[in-house]
């Protein structure tokens, strides 16, 4: 199974009713790609859908995916595949000048 971790600053999000209390959120989840990971914690975090995709499914600008250290680099083609032992981490991305 895969490890999808949630950086703080999106893992703050969830209700203390959905068993998270603060700091980095981390699950093992089965799923062959992005979409697939990312629809497992949607499946146990529904809340963070809005957070973490837009209206058309892609990833939002502000929202970085790393998979195994690499960023995701097209946020609109979740199909990428992921080993089952892979790491999916997904943070809040810094903008501003």
């Amino acid at each position: 199974m895969a490890r999808v971790v949630l950086a703080p600053a999106l893992a703050r999000w969830l209700p203390s009713t959905e068993g998270h209390s603060g700091g980095e959120l981390s699950m093992q989840l089965a799923g062959g790609n992005v979409d697939e990971l990312l629809q497992a914690v949607f499946a146990r975090h529904p809340s963070l859908r809005g957070y973490v995709l837009d209206e058309h499914g892609a990833v939002r600008h502000h929202v970085a995916i790393f998979i195994d250290g690499q960023c995701l680099r097209d946020k609109r083609d979740l199909g990428q595949p992921v080993d089952a032992d892979a790491e999916l981490y997904v943070m809040q991305a810094l903008s501003g000048g």
